[in-house]
């Protein structure tokens, strides 16, 4: 009989901390928006949006 591999809970990916990540970067983003960044905000706010919201609802 095949053994099932399980993962414990404390090495489980935990969803919320991808939640967190995405949106302290789209803070930051903005944050650097608000005060006049033209390079880095807008790609913290596309990896934010395009990358680590869609990463945090897949997990």
């Amino acid at each position: 009989m095949a053994q099932l591999e399980t993962t414990s809970p404390a090495t489980r990916p935990r969803p919320w901390l991808w939640w967190a990540i995405a949106l302290v970067t789209i803070l930051l983003g903005y944050a650097d928006l608000a005060r006049g960044g033209m390079t880095v905000a807008p790609i913290l706010l596309v990896a934010g949006y395009c990358v680590l919201v869609p990463v945090a609802i897949l997990k």
